[in-house]
């Protein structure tokens, strides 16, 4: 995958605004009921054609275009495709049983990638061959890959009809859902459990506020979790991480002191240095948006103008090993370029980069470093240096005339993994990707406080090697909200929890309503990178109610029960105070290593880490 540099992106966006955005419509198969949504539409929407490629072994599934009910574009539609738990799990009676949405982002990517790519009952190989997925969330609950918004995937609309905001994205979403619940009655009462990930940071807590708006809801929501998200504004999530990413992966540029005084330099001086504290002391200030600040000097930048090698350009020619000479060439492009950065260590930006040190950490990497200099750079994934890429494609599949008969897709389009005008060519006051809508973060403290009140969980996580959406920038949101009435976490996640084969996934804390992961090991694409984890995850943590990390707010938790601690504290450590009182201390997160010997004092614990001890 590449990362378009900010200046090609802005001319992109530009020639985007001004050009039209294509129409597509619903196609109608034999069969199709005349009346209005229904449970006799179940029929019309089971996919009974043979798949190709597709062996035994599937649940049975239904797909097609359902519509969102805006008024003016009956041809706004968006695309589902659900597979059963067990078969006729989703077409009985039941009306406590689980079920999930899942969505993907882009903004303008198709769920569908992430029923092929990551966590859907089918996968695509590399040599476009077809197999099931021992993972899948369908073994876990009735799941829907949806694709949203209008015009995205399989979804359809009219030139006129691309959403123009997030708050359109969340109407027609519960357009969409009153109609599925209609086809569906028994999901009108069971709970609902809304996941997604990347853009989907963006899309599911308007969903959810949305849904908390809206005078009897047509679902269920129990509970939401977004992975890798756009939860806070551009520099939040992708610019201000990036110090914390070199620090993680300091080979990015190659262990360089000098290098990374550089960007230490530059995070600072564009105040990216956050102090994240447990408990939280004070709010955080707006951040500086590189991308809005330097919009008119990138239009007005002349072809004479010096420009460093880009990981766009350096990536085109970096197919063919370098020689001896390139080498050294490339040693001394390296020298100069660490020449001109000594001279603004006493505090000035470069006035090429600015603020865009995510765009300048990869930039370096692509000229200067080992293995992303002869390889591909993955900002989803910092240890993917392919060269070629393993082709993963669905399109071969989803384009198929046969699977599109099967799953009643629109003839009226192909498919593809994502478009780049998900919000039309009308917008003129836009973040990068063409959204004029606020961050979430502008009412997630409001959407927590709506949520604790209706019963409704929040999850957020991240994967450690995604560079792009870094958990730096989810933890700064969740540092900065509001929740449970008090700010940010009060103790800092670090207890460990497991994949579905038992091995260490990451780390996870649990608080007041909100929960956070980090997975070891995983990129942007958790369930594609750590498939087990995240089962294990969604399986434990999102259907289930398992307490590992839990802190409910005191350290000390006192109990009569002969030396226990209560339900839901830790227990880890059992200091045995007077009158049968006990002081329940959670060591793995008291300890930097998780190692306690004995607590020799009330809240002191003595952390014995190999040979080491403080």
């Amino acid at each position: 995958m590449l990362m378009l540099s900010h200046a090609l992106l802005l001319t992109s966006l530009l020639a985007l605004r001004c050009s039209a955005q294509p129409s597509s419509f619903p196609h109608a198969y034999p069969g199709m009921p005349t009346t209005p949504f229904g449970p006799d539409w179940q029929n019309y929407f089971q996919v009974t054609s043979s798949l190709p490629n597709v062996t035994d072994g599937l649940t049975r599934s239904f797909a097609g275009n359902v519509g969102v009910n805006r008024a003016g574009h009956p041809n706004a539609t968006l695309f589902f495709w659900a597979f059963e738990k067990s078969n006729g799990s989703l077409t009985g009676s039941a009306t406590t049983d689980p079920w999930i949405i899942w969505l993907n982002g882009g903004p303008g990517s198709s769920s569908l990638a992430g029923l092929m790519l990551e966590n859907g009952p089918i996968h695509v190989t590399g040599t476009f061959d077809i197999v099931l997925n021992n993972y899948s969330y369908s073994q876990l609950a009735d799941t829907f890959w949806i694709d949203q918004p209008v015009g995205t995937g399989y979804s359809t609309t009219d030139s006129t009809g691309y959403v123009p905001n997030e708050d359109q994205m969340g109407e027609d979403f519960i357009g969409f859902l009153s109609n599925i619940v209609k086809i569906f009655p028994s999901l009108a009462t069971r709970p609902l459990y809304l996941l997604g990930e990347s853009y989907a940071g963006t899309y599911i807590p308007y969903i959810t506020k949305t849904i908390f708006a809206t005078p009897n809801p047509p679902v269920a929501l129990k509970k939401i979790a977004v992975g890798d998200g756009t939860l806070g504004a551009f520099p939040v999530f992708e610019e201000l991480p990036t110090l914390t990413t070199i620090e993680t992966y300091p080979q990015i540029i190659n262990y360089d002191p000098e290098v990374y005084e550089y960007f230490k330099t530059q995070h600072h001086l564009c105040g990216y240095d956050l102090n994240l504290t447990y408990p939280q002391n004070g709010h955080f200030p707006t951040l500086l948006d590189p991308f809005k600040e330097s919009q008119t000097q990138l239009l007005l930048a002349t072809p004479s103008r010096p420009m460093r090698k880009s990981a766009v350009d350096a990536l085109r020619s970096s197919s063919l090993p370098l020689d001896r000479r390139e080498l050294v060439e490339r040693e001394e492009r390296r020298q100069v370029w660490k020449r001109n950065i000594a001279g603004r260590a006493n505090g000035t930006l470069d006035p090429w980069y600015g603020c865009f040190l995510f765009e300048e950490m990869w930039d370096y990497a692509t000229n200067f470093t080992f293995p992303w200099s002869n390889g591909e750079v993955d900002v989803y994934s910092i240890p993917d240096a392919l060269n070629p890429e393993v082709p993963q494609d669905p399109s071969v599949f989803l384009n198929d005339a046969r699977t599109r008969a099967a799953i009643h897709a629109p003839t009226s389009k192909n498919w593809v993994e994502s478009i780049p005008y998900p919000f039309g060519a009308i917008n003129q006051s836009t973040n990068a990707w063409g959204d004029p809508s606020p961050e979430p973060m502008t009412f997630l403290s409001d959407l927590a406080t709506n949520a604790s009140a209706k019963g409704v969980g929040i999850m957020f996580y991240s994967g450690n090697d995604d560079s792009l959406v870094a958990h730096r920038g989810t933890e700064a949101v969740i540092q900065n909200m509001t929740f449970g009435g008090v700010q940010g976490f009060t103790r800092k996640p670090s207890t460990p929890f497991s994949d579905a084969l038992g091995n260490m996934a990451g780390i996870i804390h649990q608080e007041r309503n909100l929960t956070y992961a980090l997975f070891l090991n995983a990129g942007h694409l958790v369930p594609q990178s750590v498939p087990a984890a995240a089962f294990a995850f969604v399986r434990d943590f999102v259907l289930g109610s398992n307490t590992t990390g839990l802190f409910n707010g005191s350290r000390r938790g006192r109990s009569r029960s002969r030396g226990r601690c209560r339900t839901g504290q830790c227990g880890h450590i059992l200091w045995r105070r007077e009158r049968g009182e006990d002081d329940c201390v959670d060591g793995l997160a008291e300890c930097d290593c998780g190692v306690v010997e004995r607590v020799y004092r009330p809240g002191h614990l003595d952390c014995v880490c190999g040979k080491s001890r403080r």
